[in-house]
């Protein structure tokens, strides 16, 4: 959290971390497995975590959270305290309000010693400076940062609320009010920490049947608000680092409380992991602040609509003046962007590039008579990826290549050094940041290699490339694949 913390300043980790269990283990309902312990291991740059203190049997329960100590617009007393009805902001501006309320609260929250182990700063994009974000240059993740909408969203629903109730949200870091530009800016912080916060730890905890689940895309909102699902913080459960290869535990969601349980065995002295699902690192970084190359197989890239059109060579994206897009509009199969994942040494080609991608070249190539036909009946064309709608993605992978401004060798050289200084002495700040940049931009880059490999062996052995070539057949048969 920022230093300007309403709460007393303590540098004890482990104090505060005991602080947390003891309170925990007060309120009524909360159950915990004596055969796990809140560890320090910040000496493996991960915070807090859960480790075993005993064998663990696979199903046996670790800990139990009744569902009234969930921080959540439902429990918090804020929802009595306000004339408007807080569930019309949305479940993100409404938990982000709730958190902002109890947190300005002090010792008098309820969750108190829960903030208080709650991270107190954030590697999450949204807090990188622009020199550091130009460590991304090339990556669509920039794109997805939404720090813009998300504050447009701040400044319109929760600062009124705020400075029209300054007796619940006192204000801090000596402020007198949060009126004006500095007032505004200090409650614009405090939201974006609250903000972090919930798109890193907060789970869905609406319908007591749903898995549990993380998400944050844009900003600090859904795409339609997650279908109004509620979102809350899970005490302890949000305690449980997240590893791709690893994951041990899942939450479980019952009428009355939430439950988590091991889904394997787990032996004395292994971390306890959660799993945060099949994310790329871009989207590991983004909304939670680190990157592990157990996520490496989940890297994706993606391709955006307008580049698409370039390649295919329309200046122009905007539906409205291209019929080739009218059409899948109107079909409601047009999308902004494309994502493909990375490939594995055994999939064909057919089976990475997504259907809807495939709809779209094959729509780009159509002759006039041939849009004509599937416009008359409403119908898009049968997906087909010949030589032709190659040729668009092979030169649309070009050109997002050489948005990139380091090459793939550079990268691999630049992040071989990064970590040998890291061998030596932990990387921190913008050092740290840079590394985890490098990291997925390499990736990136991998993966669009390893695209145009595949696209390259299946034209070779396919019969495709064994009629007579046409000029796009043989641009695409002598063109190398080149690092960008």
């Amino acid at each position: 959290m920022s230093s300007s913390t309403h709460f007393p300043d303590s540098n004890n980790f482990q104090n505060q971390s005991d602080e947390f269990a003891i309170w925990l283990s007060s309120r009524p309902g909360v159950k915990v497995n004596p055969k796990i312990r809140i560890a320090d291991l910040r000496v493996n740059a991960a915070g807090r975590g859960v480790v075993a203190q005993a064998d663990i049997d696979d199903g046996e329960e670790l800990f139990t959270i009744p569902r009234d100590l969930v921080l959540s617009t439902h429990n918090s007393k804020l929802k009595d305290l306000l004339s408007q009805d807080l569930e019309q902001l949305g479940p993100w501006l409404s938990l982000m309000l709730v958190m902002i309320f109890e947190y300005l609260q002090g010792d008098r929250s309820t969750w108190a010693p829960y903030f208080r182990v709650l991270p107190q700063s954030f590697d999450t994009l949204m807090f990188w400076s622009p020199a550091e974000l130009e460590e991304l240059r090339g990556s669509a993740v920039v794109e997805k940062i939404g720090r813009q909408g998300a504050e447009e969203s701040i400044l319109q629903y929760i600062v009124p609320v705020v400075r029209a109730n300054p007796a619940l949200f006192p204000p801090i870091g000596g402020h007198a009010s949060y009126d004006g530009d500095v007032g505004a800016q200090a409650l614009l912080n405090l939201a974006h920490m609250m903000g972090s916060l919930i798109m890193a730890y907060a789970f869905d905890v609406e319908k007591p049947e749903n898995e549990d689940e993380r998400d944050g895309e844009d900003g600090y909102l859904t795409d339609d608000e997650e279908e109004q699902s509620s979102k809350g913080m899970v005490p302890l459960a949000d305690m449980l680092n997240a590893d791709a290869d690893r994951n041990n535990a899942r939450l479980f969601q019952e009428e009355e409380s939430l439950i988590m349980k091991a889904i394997k065995p787990i032996r004395a002295g292994e971390e306890i992991f959660n799993d945060y699902g099949e994310i790329p690192r871009s989207d590991l970084l983004r909304r939670y602040g680190y990157v592990t190359d157990n996520y490496a197989s989940y890297d994706v890239v993606e391709l955006p609509l307008d580049l698409i059109c370039f390649s295919a060579g329309l200046t122009d994206s905007n539906v409205e003046n291209q019929p080739r897009l009218q059409l899948l509009e109107e079909l409601e199969l047009l999308d902004d962007g494309y994502a493909i994942l990375r490939p594995t040494p055994e999939d064909m080609l057919p089976d990475i590039i997504p259907a809807e991608l495939i709809v779209l070249l094959q729509t780009l190539t159509l002759s006039p008579e041939q849009l004509a036909h599937q416009q008359k009946k409403q119908k898009p064309p049968k997906p087909a990826f010949s030589q032709k709608e190659a040729r668009i993605l092979f030169d649309t992978i070009l050109v997002s290549q050489k948005r990139y401004s380091t090459t793939i060798e550079q990268d691999q050289q630049l992040l071989a050094r990064i970590n040998h200084f890291e061998a030596l002495s932990p990387l921190e700040g913008s050092d740290r940041r840079r590394k985890m940049a490098i990291q997925v931009r390499l990736g990136e880059k991998e993966v669009f290699e390893a695209i145009k490999a595949k696209i390259n062996d299946h034209f070779a052995n396919s019969s495709t490339s064994k009629r007579t070539a046409d000029d796009d057949g043989d641009d695409l048969r002598r063109t190398k694949i080149q690092r960008a």
